[in-house]
């Protein structure tokens, strides 16, 4: 067992964290964990309680027998917000601490909108959706996803395929007036990934998540922890180059992306030239879902171009599953058999012996999770509840003098 004493452990924060993750669920058990006098752990207690993150097994009397010195993690002291900026669509969400959703939304918007005409709208959304909760809720934190690399110290979009215009543009600022707190920014695949944490994670460590729809591209989770590499950009499969796409024109400006054969906007536009009512890659996942076999096959073929990379990846990293997310496995049975159908021909048979292919947890919601996990990470650490402590404290006595 280790003791956190040394280098500041042992905080008010660190204790929340024993608290949430179930390891500590009295002052005994903080005692024990920490090594801390009782005098040191019942003041760091009585200041999360005096902060509302923390409620005294006295305060819940209806819990069913729980010891009146029992200490619970108080989801309800607080909000995340979820931001999943798309092509067309943002998705919204508002979540308790424990990352439960308590309300949502989306707004639509043109393709190649910029933030000065997504963001408004969405920080006006957003403001509804706090409005309208029925107990309110103190914003901790806000977290938004883009498509493409991101820089998550400066908070922008550095190297988007899709959003054009959003590159180095500072989103806060759009947001400020919804609410005073921080704001976290990820890229798509990664927060697609985070949200297996609250799903798949539980079972496996070790994750491949795909995000195939408008783009494609791959979160990974190794020993629970997103891989985001260098320059944030792992996972960028979607821009390797394969023989399949010779020639042809990607919206990269390159030519030869794997997205030109297999991702939704590539198949979307060769749907249209054939005359088929599509507007967007949902459209498509639905005619597939409603048995149209033109769009089964295309959407099988997809996943066979993907898996051609993904068992790359897979020899590489050796996950214990691969998780399909996105609007283009929405028809999870047709795209995996695609997706399946080249892995299996082409990784190690060491690699794939006990590898699953798993539908993602959340579904169309999955970015939103993610999103409001990376919120929740961050806002919940230990050290970012130590500053919250501080900085009310520092308002008390202001406000006592």
């Amino acid at each position: 067992m280790v003791t956190l004493v040394a280098g500041g452990a042992g905080s008010a924060g660190e204790m929340l964290e024993l608290l949430r993750s179930g390891r500590a669920a009295t002052r005994s058990d903080l005692r024990r964990l920490t090594g801390l006098s009782r005098s040191a752990v019942v003041g760091r207690v009585t200041a999360l309680v005096d902060a509302g993150l923390v409620l005294l097994g006295s305060e819940l009397a209806s819990t069913g027998g729980r010891p009146a010195g029992g200490l619970v993690f108080n989801a309800s002291a607080g909000v995340v917000v979820a931001v999943a900026v798309g092509r067309t669509r943002t998705q919204l969400g508002v979540f308790d601490l424990a990352g439960v959703e308590r309300a949502a939304a989306s707004v639509e918007h043109e393709i190649g909108a910029g933030p000065d005409e997504v963001m408004p709208p969405v920080a006006d959304e957003l403001g509804r959706l706090l409005d309208g909760l029925p107990d309110g809720g103190d914003v901790f934190g806000i977290g938004l996803s883009l498509p493409g690399t991101v820089d998550p110290v400066r908070g922008v979009s550095i190297d988007s395929k899709v959003m054009v215009g959003w590159n180095g543009v500072p989103l806060e600022p759009y947001l400020t007036e919804v609410a005073p707190a921080p704001l976290l920014v990820g890229n798509d695949a990664d927060v697609l990934a985070l949200s297996e944490r609250l799903g798949h994670a539980a079972s496996y460590s070790n994750l491949i998540v795909v995000k195939a729809s408008t783009g494609l591209g791959l979160g990974i989770l190794a020993d629970g922890r997103v891989v985001s590499g260098h320059l944030g950009a792992a996972g960028e499969i979607g821009h390797t180059k394969v023989d399949a796409g010779e020639g042809r024109v990607c919206r990269c400006g390159d030519v030869g992306c794997l997205e030109t054969v297999a991702a939704g906007w590539a198949l979307v536009a060769g749907l249209r030239e054939r005359d088929r009512h599509v507007e967007h890659v949902r459209d498509l996942a639905r005619l597939a879902l409603s048995g149209d076999a033109e769009a089964k096959q295309l959407l099988r073929d997809s996943g066979r171009q993907l898996g051609e990379l993904l068992a790359v990846a897979i020899n590489l990293l050796n996950p214990q599953a691969v998780v399909l997310g996105g609007d283009m496995a929405a028809p999870f049975d047709v795209y995996a058999a695609g997706v399946r159908e080249t892995v299996y021909a082409r990784a190690s048979a060491l690699a794939t012996r006990e590898l699953q292919f798993l539908p993602s947890t959340y579904g169309d919601r999955a970015g939103v999770v993610g999103c409001a996990a990376m919120a929740l990470d961050h806002v919940l650490s230990p050290a970012a509840v130590d500053a919250r402590l501080e900085r009310g404290a520092v308002r008390a006595e202001a406000e006592g003098s």
